[in-house]
């Protein structure tokens, strides 16, 4: 399984425009074959801070996903939306267990 978690950063001028913008991306990429999680997150305290947590079943699945039509839409988007800052790690780990 492939892990991408990590945080964006969106100017607060650009928060009401980007959640809609961040919600049709999530579904676009939740409905996709081999997304096992997609989700992004606003953080408590500072709101403009989005933790962003992916979960793929492998490497072809998310390489198939930075191809896709909607991702290089949401990308083409960032300097409109006031995305800033973005932190992102990729894993590779096993199913995991309950903590």
């Amino acid at each position: 399984m492939i892990l991408v978690v990590g945080t964006v950063r969106i100017r607060a001028d650009g928060l009401q425009a980007a959640l809609p913008a961040m919600a049709a991306m999530v579904a676009a990429s939740r409905a996709e074959d081999g997304c096992i999680r997609y989700s992004y997150a606003q953080d408590v305290l500072d709101p403009t801070v989005i933790h962003v947590s992916e979960a793929w079943r492998d490497r072809a699945v998310l390489a198939a996903h930075f191809a896709t039509p909607h991702l290089a839409s949401w990308r083409a988007q960032f300097a409109q939306l006031r995305i800033t800052d973005r932190d992102l790690k990729l894993y590779e780990t096993d199913e995991g267990e309950p903590v």
